[in-house]
């Protein structure tokens, strides 16, 4: 990608670079760029937009039943316990939002010219709502979510859109001591996925980086839970993007889960005793596997 970013900005005048990155303000740039979107989108014709709609992965609508798929979304809330507050996210989010919290390459993203991103990851979004939220005095916060996400990236899974549903928990609160309160976040994340995956949960975690939490998870986590819950010492995914301990959510045969706790609220309020733990599922991969 940097080769090739490198060539365009190749044809462009010398400095128009530094221009464009550092020479204008936000709201300068917004300017210059929709007078620039504004031009080119006057030029599309009716037959170019069918084209597009045909070769653009972006654009394909997904190949999931919407009716089935909300019947998913209403067992999913009609599952969530009160703790959890509901938030209905905007399909837009700060630029930055997962690169600036999650560490993600920005060429993942689909970013705008309004000094926005398309949603990819409400974890993140939550995440801010939550450090939001303990700012304003909030002991302990657990937000969920329901959001149609788009990812740059392109994907190898055949049926599969740039765009998907997810499903996500994040809860945030403050560090208590001896891993306790690391334990009782888990808590409540398993306990709902087990009571949303039914019998067949496969619910795993993996200890990223060796610590105290071993221990609870044996006194406080499976106690309270009372279901199996699988340690999965071969996991490395993600182990540059969770904060010691990563878990996995699924049925046999299909993961379709993931989560992980992180140091996005803690960064977020400048505090290194924030706790945050994510969760999420992906209501169409959950859809096809209930069918």
């Amino acid at each position: 990608m940097g080769d090739v970013s490198e060539r365009f900005w190749a044809k462009l005048p010398e400095g128009s670079r530094d221009a464009l990155v550092d020479g204008l303000s936000q709201s300068e740039l917004q300017s210059v760029l929709l007078d620039v979107t504004r031009e080119r989108a006057a030029k599309v014709t009716p037959a170019r937009l069918l084209q597009r709609w045909k070769q653009d992965r972006f654009v394909w609508p997904s190949t999931v039943d919407p009716r089935e798929l909300v019947k998913t979304q209403q067992r999913l809330w009609g599952l969530l316990p009160e703790k959890f507050a509901g938030v209905q996210l905007s399909p837009l989010a700060p630029l930055g939002t997962c690169s600036a919290v999650a560490t993600i390459n920005q060429h993942q993203i689909v970013s705008t010219i309004r000094g926005t991103e398309v949603a990819s990851d409400p974890t993140n979004e939550l995440a801010i709502e939550a450090a939001v939220r303990r700012r304003a005095g909030a002991e302990r916060v657990h937000l969920a979510a329901c959001q149609r996400v788009v990812r740059a990236q392109p994907f190898d899974t055949p049926g599969l859109t740039a765009h998907f549903e997810l499903f996500v928990l994040v809860s945030s609160a403050r560090d208590s001591g001896s891993f306790r309160t690391e334990a009782e976040l888990l808590v409540d994340h398993f306990r709902f996925w087990h009571a949303v995956l039914g019998e067949k949960a496969e619910l795993k975690f993996t200890l990223l980086k060796e610590s105290g939490l071993r221990d609870r998870i044996e006194d406080t986590v499976r106690p309270a839970l009372g279901v199996p819950l699988t340690e999965d010492t071969e996991r490395t995914k993600s182990a540059n993007y969770y904060a010691g301990t990563a878990l996995a959510l699924g049925v046999p045969g299909n993961e379709i889960g993931d989560g992980g706790f992180t140091t996005w609220t803690a960064d977020l309020l400048g505090d290194a005793k924030e706790r945050c733990l994510t969760s999420c599922i992906a209501t169409e991969f959950l859809t096809a596997i209930s069918a």
